[in-house]
């Protein structure tokens, strides 16, 4: 049983826990009713919503019928039953923690709860701060999972955020550790070379934090001048320069508590890196030609492509302003290094390309194969480009190699000129094979099932035919497993 709580109520000894947990569900199940009964009592008054049972069969009714998010379950249910359920909820619901409990000489059932899944484990008796630590920790794994989930599949279904969609190992970190940097107020700072999406990462940033109804504010601190960006930042008032006829704030005024982003902030010189820097620590910035501070309340995300920590050492970024920013340091890959993202980012333009004009294109075989070994210099940006331009010059709803812009064209000739080499190492020639066009439908198939690493929707869409017909197509072939076909 719980310690201390026998002759109190459990909330008389536990402080009141944030908000959030007020939002999960807490389903104990426990044979004994007086541990089940003060094991509720104290996750009730944690702010939980909070069902209880001393019987599986109930249990996995009240499993099924409403949303749990955390399970307290005592493991000697029913000889053995309590596993079977840790193992049974993982299976079905594997979104919910489970906390079991054990009695103090069943450590080794504790553990084996570990295995089956269990997030955490308390050994009778505990003490209340342990189920309330342990409560909580579960509470907050919960609702970081349930964050990045959340964001992974917002990511997904935005249309407006192409650089970020991908299934690539480097995106689905990149999408966990923005998950967490989103719900914060620090600094950030995006590395990564040029048309990699460092200012959408900054969008994402600012629209699935907790001020995403405040401005989200850029500014391109390499395309203007420097007078013009210390009036763009810090604002002046009437007089200050020829053509001033008023007071204008400054963006990191105006933000609000938004978010102002500074793109390409290698460019700042360092007069201006040493206003910025005296505005973030004091929370304040003097307006051009001002004598007064005015204070200002904005989230900072800054971007660039430069060598930052290298221009520390030349003397060229300064290095307080580069600690400042670089609170959380977020580096985007470029696209050579997710080279398995490049078919659903294709076919993320496509599909734009083809609601915004009525159009059904869709790319060759030879085309996509080329374009997944070419290094894209420019990255996503440059990979949007290309299939907006093969779409504007195809004369048909293929995109054919002769359709993509010069630098993929002379890679894909190169490539045919290499398998050319290949087959006829000794020039020697001669007829060349015809294949039947069923075999180079078969081959088509095949490859781009390869390509989306099994994905049949995505590759029926890229060959631009219907799911049904793929599969009517694999059975045909007797294909059963595309990936193991040789």
């Amino acid at each position: 049983m719980l310690e201390s709580v026998s002759n109190s109520r459990a909330m008389d000894f536990v402080p009141q826990l944030a908000e959030p947990a007020a939002r999960l569900h807490v389903l104990v199940v426990d044979a004994d009713a007086a541990v089940r009964s003060a094991c509720a009592e104290v996750a009730a008054n944690l702010g939980y919503a909070v069902e209880s049972t001393g019987d599986l069969t109930h249990a996995r009714s009240l499993l099924r019928g409403r949303a749990v998010d955390i399970l307290l379950v005592n493991l000697p249910l029913g000889s053995g039953q309590g596993l079977e359920i840790v193992t049974e909820v993982k299976l079905l619901y594997p979104d919910i923690a489970v906390i079991a409990m054990t009695a103090s000489g069943s450590v080794n059932a504790a553990v084996e709860a570990m295995r089956c899944g269990a997030a955490d484990y308390l050994t009778k008796p505990f003490a209340v701060d342990e189920l309330s630590t342990v409560l909580d920790r579960a509470a907050q794994r919960h609702m970081a999972d349930t964050a990045t989930r959340q964001l992974r599949e917002q990511l997904r279904l935005s249309q407006g955020l192409g650089a970020m969609i991908g299934r690539s190992a480097e995106m689905e970190k990149l999408y966990r550790i923005l998950s967490k940097v989103a719900q914060s107020a620090h600094p950030v700072l995006v590395l990564g070379e040029s048309g990699t999406g460092k200012e959408l990462v900054a969008r994402t940033i600012h629209a699935y934090g907790p001020n995403a109804q405040k401005p989200f504010l850029p500014v391109d601190c390499g395309s203007l001048v420097p007078t013009l960006i210390e009036s763009e930042l810090f604002g002046y008032v009437r007089g200050a320069f020829t053509g001033a006829n008023r007071s204008k704030d400054g963006l990191l005024v105006s933000a609000e508590g938004g978010t102002v982003f500074l793109d390409e902030i290698g460019e700042l010189s360092l007069d201006l890196q040493a206003k910025l820097l005296r505005s973030l620590q004091e929370k304040e910035v003097r307006p051009v030609g001002a004598t007064h501070r005015v204070p200002i309340k904005a989230r900072i995300v800054a971007a660039t492509n430069r060598d930052l920590a290298g221009m520390v050492e030349k003397g060229t970024f300064r290095k307080d302003l580069f600690y400042r920013l670089n609170v959380v340091n977020l580096r985007l890959p470029p696209l050579r290094d997710r080279r398995e993202d490049i078919p659903l980012l294709s076919a993320h333009f496509l599909d734009r390309i083809n609601r915004e004009h009525g159009c059904k294109f869709t790319l060759s075989d030879e085309a996509l194969r080329t374009m997944m070994r070419y290094d894209w210099p420019g990255n996503v940006r440059e990979l949007e480009h290309s299939v907006e331009r093969a779409c504007a010059l195809s004369s048909g709803p293929v995109l054919h190699l002769g359709d993509l812009p010069t630098q993929l064209q002379q890679e894909g000739l190169e490539a045919r000129h290499a398998a050319t080499a290949r087959n006829d190492p000794d020039g020697a020639g001669g007829a060349p094979e015809v294949r039947t066009l069923a075999d180079l439908e078969r081959e088509a198939i095949l490859d781009a099932i390869r390509t989306l690493h099994g994905d049949k929707l995505q590759a029926a869409k890229l060959l631009g035919i219907g799911k049904t017909t793929l599969y009517r197509k694999l059975k045909e072939y007797g294909i059963a497993d595309p990936l193991r076909e040789e």
